[in-house]
Order: C-alpha cells, then structure tokens, then sequence
C-alpha cells in the first residue's frame, strides 16, 4: 500500500469510531510516513496519542504487506513518557488501533511498576511498542545485547517533551537518543508538547545538532485552540490584611456544589500536604462522601493509585483531591471539572490542569481558581489574560551535565562496552554537550576508569577497566549491580515504606518527617489516621487509629516560584487594578474583588505603577521593617533579599532577618535603614553579581546541597540497595566529604564546578536575578514611610512568622495583629 491508501485506511477507522481526524493528524501521518522527524505541538486533550501511534503502524504495514499472514518480530517503536501513571493510558489506545486493523502487534509497559516475571518475558520477546520511561530506557542500554534488541526499531517517540527539556531527565534523553541514532539505521525521532513558549528551541534540543536529522525535520502546529473556561471562586467576603493559606478551606463549602454538579471533579493541589489536608477536610465536612471521593499523589501506593485512575475511568468517584501526578495527558473522559486551588504559580501547569477537564476534542475545559490568600486573585486575573493572549513559559535546557554523562558512560561500559571514539562523536551532536571539549571529555574517562586526581587511591572509584583494544567495560558484577540500581536523575530524600504492622503497603514518605515521631504518635497519611508502633530497616510500621491529631504529613520542596511569565502578567494585571473601575474594560470580577485592599495600600502607601519600583518601612516592637516589591517570584526574592543585606552591610555593620513571598521579601533589623542611602550608592546594579551573590548568599552551602544530587547522579555516593536505603544524614555527610576534598585539592572538578553553576542557574536563577535589577534600574525607586503595615507587606510578615509557630498560635496572632491594623 502507499501512503494515499494507508492514510485512507486510517480515516475509515476514524469515521467507524465516529471519529475525524484533525488536520495535524494527517499531517503528522503524512510527515512520518515520508520519513521525517519532528516536533508535534498541539493542546491536551486533541488526540495527540494517535498523531503518532497510526502512522508507526502504518509504516510497519507499507513494510510488511503480508503482515496477516506473517508477523515481523522485534521492537518497532518505543514510546516514552515522564509518568509511570500515562503507560496504561497509551497502551489502550495503541492496542485498540492495531487490533482494529487486524496488525497482530503487540503493545508492552516497561516502567519501575513493571513485574520481573513480565521483564523476563519482554527479554525473550520484546513487544512491537514499548511503553517506558527515560530511566527504564537507560535500564535496556546497559542490558548486554542492546544493539541487537534496537535493530529493528523504526521510532522513538518522545511524549511530554516540554516536562523533560528542562530537567536532567531530558539530557538522559539526548544521551539515549544519540545512542539510538546509530545502533537503529531507519530511526524517526518524535517529539509531542503540548504547553511551551520555546518550540523551536525545544525542537533543537530534541533532535540534537545532527544536521542530517535537523534539515530532515518539520515543527508541526495544531491549529485547534483548547478552548478553557477559568472561573473564579470569589470569596463574599475578605479581609484587607491577607495572609498566605487563610482563604483556602473557609471556600471549601464553595466547590460542594460544583461536585455535585459534575460527573467527576479533580480538585489539584500543589503540594502533597495541601492534598492530605484538603482530602481530610472533605471528608471531615461531608462524610456522606466516603467512599465517592479518593485522593492521588506520587508518595501513595502503586495499587492505590491505579485504582484511583481506573475509577475515575469508570465513573465510580465522585471527585479527586489530587497533585502534579495527574497533570499529564490521562485521558480521563469522565473528568467534567477541575478544580485548582491556589495559584499553580506557571501557566503551562494550569494549561495543563485545565485539560484534565472534557478531555474531549473539541470541548470547553472548565477550571475553577480557588485562591488560598486575596493576593491571589491577582493571580486568577493573570491566568485569564495568559490563557487569552496564549502566554506559556519557556523551559530552558541544561548544558554540560557532566553527571549525567558519567552516568551515561558507566551505562554504556556496564552492557556491552564502548569505544570511546564513537561516543564522543555521538554526545558532541547533542544540544547539552554541543561544547563539551576534548580535555573535559577526557576527564570523565579518567574519572570512571581511575578517579579523579584527589580519588585515585580509592578502589570504588575506578568502576570502568580498559581492554588492551581501548574498550572501555565494567568487568565487576557488583559494581554492575550497584549502578543499574542508581540509573536515573531524579534525587529526593531518602523515603520510607509505610506499612500496616498487619503487612498491606500505604505508601512512601519521606525519613525526615518520621524522624521527628517516636512510637505512639499518631499522623494522617494517604487519608487515614495512622499510629507509629516502630521504625525498622527503613520502613514504618503503622496501625489505624480512632485519635484526633494535626499532624498531616508533609514533604520537602513544598512552595512553587512564579515564573517568569506569570511575575510579568501579574505586574501588568497590578496597573490594571490602580484603573478607576469604570475605566476597565471589560470589567474583571477578580479586581473588583480586591478594591478594598487596594484602596487601603493607596492609603498606606501606593499600588505601584509600571514605571515605579516600591519600598516601604515602618516601625513596630519587633523592629524597623523595609519591604522591597519587585513582583518577581519566590526564588528571585530569596536571592535579591541575601543580596541586598550583604551590600547595606558593606556600608555599615548592620544585621537581618530575611522573609520574602513571591511578591516581595523584607530586611528587618533592630537598626534604621535609611533607604536614600540604597539608592544613592546603587544597590540594584547588576554589576559583580556573581561575585556578590556568591558571598552574600552562603553560595558554599547552597552548593553542597546541589552536589549531593550530583555526586549521587555521578555514581560517586551509593543509594544503597532495595529496602536498605542509606539514610539521607549519611548520604550528604558522604557527599560533603567529597565536596571539601575537592573544595581543598582539587577546585577545577567538573563536578565540583557544576555545583556552583546550578547553584546559580537553575536555583538561584541568576539570568532571571538580572534582569530584574535592570529593570529596577530603570524605574522609579518610590520609598513610602508608612506608620503601620500595609496589606501588601502582611503577608509576608505573617510568612516569617509561619516558621516560629504552630498552625493554632500563628491564627490567634494573626488575627490580633490585624486588629491593631484595622483600628
């Protein structure tokens, strides 16, 4: 058949499902099955599944007309995708098209859930589509006999790129798929995204800089628009002073009726605690819903959690309390609303949540905002706009991992060995390692093969031998064991099981929350009270209990920064709300909203306009507090606020207490800060900002903790094995020994190095820090002495408090504190 009649035979099977393909369908089949690669946007929810699936079929159909009767064996396609959760999803819709058309392919998962006794079975026959992740991928790399299994495979197809491309799972990616490149010679490399600012570069990053492969290659753009619906749930009444997490559960009788309403309802979370929380309250609130509402985050058990998925599928919840594990493309068609609950801080996270909702072609999405503080509606109020004026961030990707490489390298000497050579002309294709020169190449052979210069007298470093051939293999069956089990760069705490002492698995949490308990104490975990009876190997035995308790599980890393698109549509949002009313057009609900707080900051103070940057200071008992407004996100602020005490403290010997949101932060102090000064000396400027930030911000510290995660990546500090995990204290003590070796004997460490650069890169965001002086540079400082607090400062007063008391004692002072202010 050609491809006239193979996309003929695809468009019938379409119209008996009554079913039309979109036009970038057919283009997508159209571009494959010309043997193109490519980069495939379209919105969540528009069958981007089979864009891609049909034409990998129909390209095994034009090479084997008599597949009826004959089936081809081997790997033809290997789909990859960042959650485990999305792998039954796709194998349903790939399964049903080719049993459909009478192809006789087989369809298999391959992810950390997958059984040994189905691994075993894909090992004596690999299924025609492989449905995995990027570790598991890398799991088959060093699988001796790799290139043999990849001969055969026609397509890897790359689902959520936008997820990868700015994580070290998306340079696990290019090293993977550089790889692929040469052991599989009909390869088509695809990519699918659904939500990014930056497509071309995205594009870039994916198919390397392989020139064969880039003049080879289309970007294709959906021309169907996901049509969203963003309702706010306005609350009727609030208060001037707004703190953060105040809002949140006084609206939870709101979104009763919008449960009711709908066939299922997902309400997302942007942490696993609020998840906890807001679960319990339901619950607590309308136990007539037992039974009818579920909850989903990634520390629940694997069990639970696809029954969670196949009863959403089956219509049987109600509704979802859930967090990021069910943001990506599921396709949950019973899904009628989503509910968010405070700002998910990016765009592309509420396009994607958004999409869970009528996850039907063609259909509205519904999104209600529930905001968890006033300040917030600001927030709802930027969504719409960016969702109007399709807004989406960049995702920028990472350059030289050399952590990954190493890893990457071990990989590859662990399955059959590799010459380096090859692979150095494989890896300098890739968009990450584009600059990598041959002394930091060789310097990572030295580094697997010898240890580096302070590590060579140490056996456990020198994993990889060399043949007198110049083949470089890992000969040692345990060092082998070791790094299978450490594939992949995703570094968290060290977690523990959570076990009924009856046995039955709940889930997993992280060792430094349990660490705090001693037997006895009870916690709420995964929707159930539980009762620590012990600790043992790394697992917590638990029982059910009948007692009250506040202690809900938490999890590091809790608060998301707003990015950098989000912080500029909140600024423009700000000019609209200084507007007289009857000025804006249309009329926003979530600004009128919040008239109040913005006529008593005019009051106080100002609502700062375009060109005006806004400092304010007061006094009151716990000292002089000066507030600083650049509107730029949470980790911008953290940066900006270290930055700006160590150059005051240049001027004169003066110490702070440091808080900050993601609106402003704050430099409290027992001493008067005269604020002219700053501004006469030039404190905003962005010269020698790295050298300052480096010795404002304890730089030395913030990168230990960043090399824990490469030293463990690298391969340098063992995990430990299965049910024995090394605890979290041992491993940074090992990796911080490591760190001052190299900090004292040998500083030019490419790791070493590359703890500082994503230090300041991706934590710190330095780029981001930048610009954002400059453009305070360029504006109008405005310093407002005011006589009290001002609702734009409460919140972040109220943040720092949030770290001295508990949830009970920071109300009652809150609510005293907003007394005294209301007077």
């Amino acid at each position: 058949m050609n491809n006239k009649q193979l996309i003929s035979l695809t468009t019938s099977w379409f119209q008996s499902k009554s079913w039309t393909p979109f036009p970038f369908q057919k283009q997508t089949w159209k571009a494959f099955l010309d043997g193109k690669h490519g980069l495939l946007n379209a919105p969540t929810g528009s069958g981007k599944t089979y864009a891609l699936w049909v034409p990998i079929v129909l390209q095994y159909l034009k090479e084997n007309p008599d597949y009826k009767t004959k089936h081809t064996k081997g790997i033809k396609a290997i789909w990859i995708t960042p959650l485990r959760a999305l792998s039954v999803e796709i194998q349903q819709s790939a399964q049903q098209f080719a049993d459909d058309l009478g192809t006789g392919m087989t369809v298999g998962i391959r992810t950390g859930d997958t059984s040994q006794s189905e691994r075993a079975r894909q090992k004596r026959q690999m299924p025609d589509l492989l449905i995995t992740t990027p570790e598991s991928l890398m799991l088959l790399l060093a699988s001796k006999g790799y290139e043999k299994m990849f001969k055969t495979l026609t397509a890897v197809v790359v689902d959520e790129w936008h997820e990868l491309l700015g994580s070290k799972r998306g340079v696990q990616m290019e090293l993977a798929l550089s790889r692929l490149k040469t052991v599989s010679p009909n390869l088509r490399i695809w990519g699918i995204s659904a939500t990014i600012g930056n497509l071309e570069e995205a594009q870039d990053v994916l198919l390397g800089m392989d020139s064969d492969f880039r003049k080879n290659s289309v970007l294709i753009k959906a021309k169907e628009k996901s049509k969203i619906q963003v309702r706010s749930i306005i609350p009727k009444k609030m208060e001037t002073f707004p703190w953060s997490g105040h809002l949140g559960l006084h609206l939870l009788e709101e979104i009763i009726p919008i449960i009711k309403s709908s066939k299922t309802t997902i309400i997302f979370t942007n942490t696993r605690r609020q998840c906890e929380i807001w679960f319990q309250k339901l619950l607590e609130n309308h136990p007539e819903f037992a039974g009818e509402i579920a909850m989903h985050h990634g520390s629940i058990g694997k069990d639970t959690r696809l029954w969670v998925e196949q009863a959403i599928r089956n219509e049987s919840l109600l509704a979802v309390v859930a967090t990021s594990s069910l943001d990506l493309g599921v396709d949950f068609a019973p899904v009628e609303t989503v509910i968010q609950i405070g700002g998910p801080k990016g765009v592309a996270k509420f396009l994607q949540r958004a999409g869970r909702s009528n996850h039907r072609p063609g259909e509205p999405s519904v999104i209600y905002f529930l905001p968890t503080h006033a300040l917030e509606l600001l927030e709802a109020s930027a969504l719409k706009k960016a969702v109007k004026d399709e807004i989406v961030e960049d995702r920028t990707p990472y350059l030289l991992s050399f952590d990954v490489l190493i890893q990457y390298l071990v990989t590859l000497a662990v399955s059959d060995g590799f010459f380096p050579k090859d692979i150095y002309s494989e890896i300098t294709k890739t968009f990450c390692f584009q600059g990598i020169t041959e002394e930091q190449w060789n310097w990572c052979l030295n580094f697997i093969t010898v240890g580096t210069q302070s590590l060579q007298a140490y056996d456990e470093y020198k994993k990889v031998e060399v043949t007198p051939e110049g083949l470089f293999k890992v000969e040692s069956r345990r060092i082998a064991m070791m790094h299978r089990l450490s594939i992949g760069t995703i570094v968290s705490d060290s977690m523990m099981l959570v076990k009924y002492v009856s046995g039955g698995f709940i889930g997993t949490i992280e060792e430094w929350f349990l660490s705090k308990m001693k037997p006895g104490d009870t916690f709420v975990f995964a929707g159930r009270t539980l009762e620590l009876v012990r600790i043992r190997q790394m697992q917590a035995q638990v029982r059910r209990s009948n007692k009250r308790t506040n202690n809900i599980v938490s999890f590091m890393g809790g608060r998301l920064p707003l990015s950098s698109q989000m912080s500029k549509i909140l600024r423009e949002e700000m000019q609209s709300a200084r507007l007289p009313e009857a000025n804006r057009k249309p009329s926003i609900p979530e600004l009128k909203a919040l008239n109040h707080i913005f006529e008593r900051q005019e009051r106080e103070s100002i609502v700062p306009g375009e060109n005006e940057f806004l400092i304010e200071t007061f006094k009151t008992r716990e000292g002089y507090h000066s507030l600083f407004y650049p509107f730029e996100g949470r980790f911008v602020h953290e940066a900006m606020s270290s930055l700006l005490a160590y150059r005051i403290s240049l001027l004169s010997p003066i110490t702070f207490s440091l808080a900050y949101n993601d609106y402003g932060f704050e430099l409290l102090s027992d001493q008067f800060l005269d604020i002219q000064n700053i501004i006469d000396n030039n404190l905003f400027t962005d010269e020698y900002l790295y050298d300052d930030l480096y010795k404002s911000l304890n730089s030395t510290e913030l990168a230990r903790r960043k090399f824990r995660d490469i030293a463990v990546i690298s391969g340098m500090v063992f995990q430990g094995y299965p049910n024995k995990a090394i605890k979290t204290k041992h491993l940074q003590s090992n990796s911080q020994l490591l760190f001052d070796v190299f900090r004292d004997y040998e500083p030019d460490n490419l790791l070493y190095l590359q703890a500082y650069r994503e230090t300041f890169e991706h934590q710190l965001e330095e780029g981001r820090l930048r610009k954002a002086l400059e453009r305070i540079n360029s504006q109008e400082i405005v310093w407002k002495q005011c006589e009290k607090a001002t609702p734009f400062s409460f919140p972040i007063i109220t943040d720092r408090l949030r770290e001295k008391l508990s949830s009970e004692k920071l109300a009652d002072r809150i609510k005293r504190m907003t007394l005294q202010l209301e007077k």
